[in-house]
């Protein structure tokens, strides 16, 4: 059957991927963003249902007044003797900790910590021992990929912590994992940065501590060098074996808005890149080192499309966000509406305002929602990036509907008069911007236009993607009643 990339829409970046049970799980950064760290379910490594989170307590992640891109970096997902492990780094407090679960459905622990730096932490199970890769330094000064022993019940280290490969070269080495393949040890990675020149590179082994050799046609995968081609800055990958015994790279990517325009604004997305061994037990991705739109492959599935997203056919403690530790009393999330009570903390602040939100899941929708403000404030539909770059269309106490744009600390504003604090709030985006109207009075305004390379990661920077949300600021409660938001 063919598919078309990517396969998860919208920012989840870092994906990492395990087989359970007849199941594939997968888990995706979150950064500031709570609950932490979506996990996904799958049939067929095309269509993912997201499940849950794994860090859904205050108590499991820091989070409190966080700058964007701060948190939860680069989790990865194992199964072992029954057990769900996910292994994370919180970025801003600078731990590395895993969680688990024996019921992938339900809660799963308080974190464990284990005492090795680094970042993008991963696990690897093999006769009774547990070990523990992340980047950084060893316990020698040596820099590079790093690995020690642990004891997996409690996080404490039972090697020292010892640079297993060093890479093909590339800047910013990350994301390690290790897996057994035909009696050899592959060991996968990313270089060259989560950006344009963003590749994974393999490496091999006889024996889990090396020494590692590197595969001579480093980069396994990589878009650096395919232009003008949309999908850019593959990478950060995790390699799966499917049911039928074929081999995938499930990876980060990102869409440019047009081939000759390098910018993008939905973050970072899941692509799924087929894998083939070759004669010398090295493999290549793709067709040719490279991750393209579409591919066939072996199965039996359809992918399905977005559609459109309601508040009937979402659920707030899943398909929902708040923005780092959210005050819980300030929403009422009911079935067909919600209402949210504002604070005086903002849009702007790197505290948690009254934020509830949908990721931007591709690049042509049409968002709308009726809202109601009561009181001295603001409430309505902003389109996040953020603290300083956000569009954001609301309804005010002073009686108008307001259009407010802010990129790198300008902000401007259009507004119309309303009659009495009601409104639906429109948005319609295309892949360069968005447009905002406000249907009141018994008429329809629009009220400006911006484009969405100025909320694209090469204007904002950090590691996130634009999320929808609904929010209240100020003495007031805003309600919000018959979302709709159709993918085109």
């Amino acid at each position: 059957m063919k598919y078309t990339n990517p396969v998860l829409k919208g920012f989840y970046p870092d994906p990492s991927v395990c087989f359970a049970e007849g199941k594939y799980y997968m888990v995706c950064s979150s950064f500031q963003y709570f609950p932490g760290v979506p996990l996904f379910e799958s049939d067929d490594l095309v269509n993912w249902k997201q499940i849950g989170h794994v860090l859904t307590r205050p108590g499991q992640v820091m989070l409190d007044k966080i700058n964007s891109s701060g948190g939860v970096f680069a989790p990865t997902i194992r199964y072992n003797d029954g057990r769900f492990y996910m292994v994370t780094t919180n970025d801003t407090t600078h731990e590395n900790f895993y969680v688990y679960t024996d019921d992938i459905y339900g809660e799963w622990s308080d974190p464990v910590a284990v005492d090795q730096g680094g970042i993008d932490p991963s696990l690897y199970f093999e006769n009774g021992k547990t070990y523990f890769i992340s980047n950084g330094y060893d316990d020698f000064g040596d820099a590079g990929v790093v690995q020690c022993e642990i004891d997996i019940g409690s996080g404490r280290k039972l090697t020292e912590s010892k640079c297993i490969w060093r890479g093909s070269g590339g800047r910013f080495l990350e994301s390690p994992h290790i897996y057994k393949i035909g009696g050899w040890y592959y060991l996968m990675a990313a270089e060259g940065g989560t950006e344009y020149g963003h590749m994974i590179t393999c490496a091999r082994s006889r024996h889990i501590w090396g020494p590692f050799e590197s595969d001579p046609h480093n980069p396994v995968l990589t878009n650096r060098n395919k232009a003008p081609y949309i999908i850019q800055g593959v990478g950060h990958g995790d390699l799966i074996q499917d049911k039928n015994g074929s081999w995938h790279i499930i990876s980060l990517g990102f869409r440019q808005i047009h081939i000759w325009q390098t910018y993008h604004h939905l973050g970072r997305e899941v692509f799924l890149t087929p894998v083939s061994f070759n004669g010398d037990g090295w493999f290549t991705a793709g067709r040719d080192g490279t991750c393209d739109e579409e591919y066939e492959i072996e199965g039996d599935f359809i992918q399905k499309p977005l559609g459109t997203l309601s508040f009937s056919n979402t659920d707030w403690s899943i398909d929902w966000a708040y923005l780092r530790k959210p005050v819980l009393s300030n929403y009422e999330l009911g079935e067909n509406r919600a209402v949210l009570h504002g604070s005086g903390i903002t849009l702007f602040d790197t505290d948690s305002p009254t934020f509830i939100a949908l990721r931007q899941r591709d690049l042509e929708f049409d968002m709308s929602v009726n809202v109601r403000l009561q009181g001295d404030g603001i409430g309505g539909i902003t389109v996040y990036h953020t603290e300083t770059e956000h569009y954001d269309l609301y309804l005010s106490g002073g009686g108008t509907a307001e259009l407010r744009l802010n990129i790198g600390g300008i902000s401007q504003t259009n507004n119309i008069e309303t009659a009495d604090m009601t409104a639906r709030l429109i948005v319609r985006a295309n892949a360069f911007g968005y447009d905002f109207y406000a249907e009141c009075n018994g008429r329809t305004e629009h009220l400006g236009h911006g484009q969405t390379k100025f909320l694209s990661s090469e204007v904002c920077g950090g590691f996130t993607g634009v999320m929808l949300g609904l929010f209240a600021v100020g003495s007031c409660s805003a309600e919000f009643t018959d979302l709709k938001v159709e993918y085109k």
